[in-house]
């Protein structure tokens, strides 16, 4: 087994001199079990923000609210992109399957689920067009759940072209990757964290598939610390550029061959590892924020907490919630201030997204953001 921090059972870390990361996963597990109540409302968080974040870090147009409307709620508002639509309902699908893959202890991991995965997340085959350097248009097929049949490169923060493993070496490259972490799992060298980075890194350095390959890895990750029961986590968009910065140091160190990626070891990816573990304790410290401070001054919005100290704004968010179609006018008369005063409140929400209205200026209010008591 994995060198663990923690136990499945809420055991507590037994090292003397603990990582900032260690001491949070053990305050984690000391409050644990939670209730039902809590544990429905952090699955919640954590699917939102998961599929959110993502999908849009790899292009998605639909929005925070939009997301939580289509996932939480079934509903499709504004002119948004068919196929961004189809995505992130596949993603909510794949993230459930790698749930039930993970939590089957016996099994191990194969290369026939990550395709499975991955068809999951882009449902059928596609067809793409480009223009070449010349301004030629050519088209080429995504295969859902199949290896690449092109090669593929990405252009790098820093501007440079990097490759990736070529269609003929692929399988054999996968191939080694799954048999090199099954083994790894169960050689007590690696932290779950530890290991979830290598396999992130490796299989972007392999980029087995024509598209789809980032949300692969992001689930993969999950995969491994769910295996392990350690919470989740969710990188997210606005962090992109740091994310892509831990890896690109990380591409320096390894090297630009592809043979070389797909065996990098843990000593190489000390940037990328200590990135994860910083979003990591980002996210359990979170998590132990909404259980601990829960009040109605206290509000979740795509993994920040927001404190409102205007009592005002607290009572406009209740209103929605209870009645969608509340007017300003009753808004005004319920909280005994003018109607321009409710009008800039009301504005601010939206500038934050916070709220949102369905069906134009008579329609329903959706309150986006939601409290720590719910």
């Amino acid at each position: 087994m994995l060198r663990e921090c923690t136990t499945q059972k809420g055991g507590t870390i037994k090292n003397k001199s603990m990582t900032k990361l260690e001491t949070i996963l053990n305050t984690w597990q000391q409050m644990q079990p939670l209730t039902d109540e809590q544990q429905k409302q952090l699955e919640r968080k954590f699917t939102l923000e998961f599929n959110y974040n993502s999908n849009h870090i790899e292009g998605n147009t639909l929005t925070y609210g939009e997301t939580e409307l289509l996932l939480m709620f079934g509903k499709i508002i504004g002119d948004n992109n068919e196929r961004y639509v189809r995505e992130m309902k596949a993603s909510n699908v794949g993230l459930l399957l790698m749930q039930q893959e993970a939590e089957d202890k016996e099994k191990p991991l194969t290369e026939s689920f990550i395709r499975s995965l991955h068809h999951t997340l882009l449902v059928e085959d596609y067809e793409v067009y480009r223009q070449d350097k010349f301004g030629n248009t050519f088209e080429y097929t995504v295969h859902a759940g199949i290896y690449k049949t092109r090669p593929n490169s990405v252009i790098t923060v820093t501007g440079e072209r990097f490759e990736y493993a070529s269609p003929e070496e692929t399988p054999i490259l996968m191939t080694d990757l799954v048999c090199w972490y099954n083994q790894a799992e169960q050689s007590g060298e690696y932290t779950p964290v530890e290991l979830a980075s290598v396999l992130h890194y490796r299989y972007i350095r392999i980029h087995p598939f024509e598209d789809g390959n980032g949300r692969i890895a992001r689930l993969l990750v999950n995969y491994v610390l769910h295996r392990h029961g350690y919470p989740m986590m969710v990188i997210r968009s606005k962090k992109k550029e740091q994310y892509l910065k831990a890896l690109n140091h990380c591409d320096k160190i390894v090297g630009a061959m592809p043979f070389t990626g797909a065996n990098a070891d843990l000593k190489q990816l000390k940037a990328f590892v200590r990135y994860m573990e910083q979003s990591l304790e980002d996210e359990v410290s979170t998590n132990i924020r909404i259980i601990t401070e829960a009040s109605r001054n206290l509000w979740l919005y795509n993994g920040d907490l927001v404190t409102f100290r205007n009592e005002n704004t607290i009572r406009i968010l209740e209103a929605m919630q209870a009645d969608g179609k509340v007017s300003i006018r009753n808004l005004t008369e319920m909280l005994g201030i003018n109607k321009s005063a409710v009008q800039k409140q009301i504005k601010s929400l939206q500038d934050k997204g916070y709220i949102m209205r369905e069906g134009g200026q008579k329609g329903v209010w959706q309150v986006i953001i939601y409290c720590t008591t719910k």
